[in-house]
């Protein structure tokens, strides 16, 4: 007792958790502290243990008090009063292992102690609040087990949505299979004809460049050669000047000059053609330029139509990732409903053995009122032959015949508490019966909804 595991709380936490947790009615005003403090009123003890025996297992307080009918007890009537206290403790023995007090005894009942009381209510107030906490957590937790089955099942229509919308999306309609293919087709042949018109105009834009250095050397050359005829031209006026030269050397001269004059001709005529030339390639890269940025407006288009294209299976494919999360969540509901089906059937099995053993103790109760209609007709019998004998017998004393009346009447009252203990009794069985009979319709509704529910 001085080693708990648990904390033993004061006298008045222990009457408020009792008058609101446990108690009702008239017993929970009438419950005070007087009751358990200084010496604990066995009464009050008692009562709490049958209520709180009655809130754990539905075990009403005026069962305790019924005598079993397999005992054999000639005058149940003065056993009544010890059966319930002795129900009491029995039960509580078998109770309050569960909430860590393994010292219960009878006197505990019949003259319990201060300490001791205040201990074993603090177990079971501890008990109590332990399961109040389970209740609520397995509450809360078949309420977000709702919520995952609600969940589920949107999560599985949005699946089948999501596989239509796939369909929609990936098929394409007969009707538009003809112009996906010509679309395909001109779409290849444009791949090809820009390819090579890139190829076309690549190869012009470097041999423009080409030419481009080439006339930019001779335009370089020319200039230079210009300043050099200027600078020719005023070397030879200023010769002419200060030199008187000879006829002959003059020819020659000037005749050099002369084929210099030419050949500058012929190449500003080449340069002219030349630059004619590029101005008719210039003009025909425009026109291509042109051809090309219908090309590049065309591909635009395309490449708007791809990019849509891989947008939808940008989505196909979340839509994808999505469905295959919504597969694993699935499984693993249905490893959760596989588990819980098992549970369900576990708990069937031990309800079909409980109403197994309930038809055999049925069974047995039957045989043994049987067995006593039996006894009951062999002492009828038996009493006929008495009275047989005491007919024969006249000659007996008044005592005797007064024994005998007061005999007759002992047996007459037995028999009547036998009768209305037989009455009692078959009336409760036929309770019990309907109650179990209830019991298991709302166990069949609670399976069958749940069977829906998944």
């Amino acid at each position: 007792m001085t080693e708990n595991t648990f904390p033993v709380y004061t006298a008045d936490a222990i009457v408020n958790f009792y008058r609101t947790e446990v108690l009702t009615g008239q017993e929970a005003k009438h419950f005070t502290k007087s009751d358990l403090t200084p010496v604990p009123k066995p009464e009050a003890v008692q009562t709490l243990y049958m209520r709180v025996l009655h809130l754990l297992y539905r075990f009403r307080p005026e069962c305790h008090s019924m005598v079993p009918i397999l005992e054999n007890i000639q005058y149940p009537a003065y056993h009544e009063g010890a059966t319930a206290i002795i129900s009491v403790y029995t039960r509580m023995r078998q109770f309050l292992p569960m909430c860590l007090v393994y010292d219960f005894s009878l006197n505990d009942l019949l003259a319990p102690k201060k300490q001791k009381t205040l201990t074993i209510l603090s177990g079971i107030m501890n008990f109590l609040h332990f399961r109040k906490q389970r209740m609520e957590t397995t509450l809360e937790k078949q309420a977000k087990f709702r919520a995952d089955m609600d969940r589920l099942q949107t999560y599985t229509r949005g699946n089948l949505e999501a596989e239509k919308k796939i369909e929609m999306l990936t098929t394409i309609p007969p009707e538009q299979q003809a112009e996906a293919d010509e679309l395909a087709a001109a779409l290849s042949e444009l791949q090809t004809t820009t390819m090579h018109e890139y190829q076309d105009v690549n190869a012009k834009n470097d041999s423009i460049a080409e030419w481009k250095t080439k006339i930019a050397e001779k335009t370089q050359k020319l200039a230079q050669v210009k300043v050099d005829v200027s600078s020719l031209k005023e070397d030879i006026g200023r010769l002419k000047s200060q030199i008187v030269e000879s006829p002959e050397e003059l020819k020659s001269q000037m005749e050099k000059m002369r084929e210099n004059v030419k050949n500058i001709k012929n190449s500003i005529e080449e340069t002219d053609e030349r630059g004619v030339e590029l101005q008719n390639m210039v003009q025909g890269v425009t026109h291509t330029e042109a051809e090309i940025q219908q090309m590049y407006s065309l591909l635009q288009d395309l490449e708007s139509s791809m990019n849509s294209a891989k947008q939808r299976q940008e989505e196909h494919q979340e839509l994808m990732a999505q469905y295959e999360k919504k597969q694993k969540e699935l499984k693993n509901l249905c490893i959760e409903e596989g588990q819980l089906k098992r549970a369900l059937g576990i708990k069937l099995d031990k309800e079909c053995k409980q109403n197994i053993r309930r038809q055999k103790k049925r069974e047995m109760k039957e045989q043994h009122v049987q067995d006593v209609l039996g006894q009951c007709n062999q002492i009828h019998q038996k009493r006929e032959e008495m009275a047989d004998k005491i007919q024969e017998i006249s000659g007996e004393t008044q005592q005797l015949k007064a024994k005998i009346k007061s005999l007759r009447d002992v047996c007459s009252k037995e028999t009547g508490k036998a009768q209305a203990l037989y009455d009692t009794l078959s009336t409760s069985m036929d309770e019990l019966h309907k109650r179990i009979e209830t019991h298991i319709t709302d166990l069949r509704l609670n399976v069958t909804k749940t069977s829906a529910n998944f």
